[in-house]
């Protein structure tokens, strides 16, 4: 029997369902998942974990983070009026003492924003890193 040509039969081309399998696949996933028993005091008794030893130098003493406040008239620095030499004179002895101290800072609601560009780049500048600013 002769064939025509441009003309495909089934023969030629067999196709293989995926579905099924996929389906017979996800069945034995979830039996095992479901079936294998997990002991969860074995996998913490065998797990290493290397821990970081502790600080030989630990803090004794917890410092009070320093507040400056930002209002309409300038800074305040411990309550008292400061002008930009004199808050970066204070906040580079801040500095000297410890390196590491947070800075509040405090923001009125009608300070200048300036004001608080001036008092973070004067921080940044110094070298005081940890900041939080708040908006009263």
């Amino acid at each position: 029997m002769a064939k025509r040509r441009g003309v495909k039969t089934n023969k030629d081309n067999p196709q293989l369902e995926m579905t099924p399998m996929i389906d017979c696949v996800f069945q034995l996933l979830i039996f095992f998942i479901i079936s294998m028993a997990i002991n969860q005091t074995d996998i913490l008794s065998n797990l290493e974990a290397l821990r970081p030893a502790p600080d030989p130098n630990p803090r004794s003493e917890a410092r009070e983070p320093v507040t400056i406040l930002v209002g309409k008239q300038g800074f305040f620095f411990d309550g008292a009026a400061l002008s930009r030499n004199q808050l970066e004179s204070q906040l580079r002895r801040v500095w000297r003492t410890d390196a590491q101290a947070s800075i509040i800072i405090k923001c009125t609601n009608d300070s200048p924003h300036g004001y608080l560009v001036e008092v973070l780049d004067t921080c940044y500048k110094v070298g005081l890193l940890k900041l939080s600013v708040f908006s009263m």
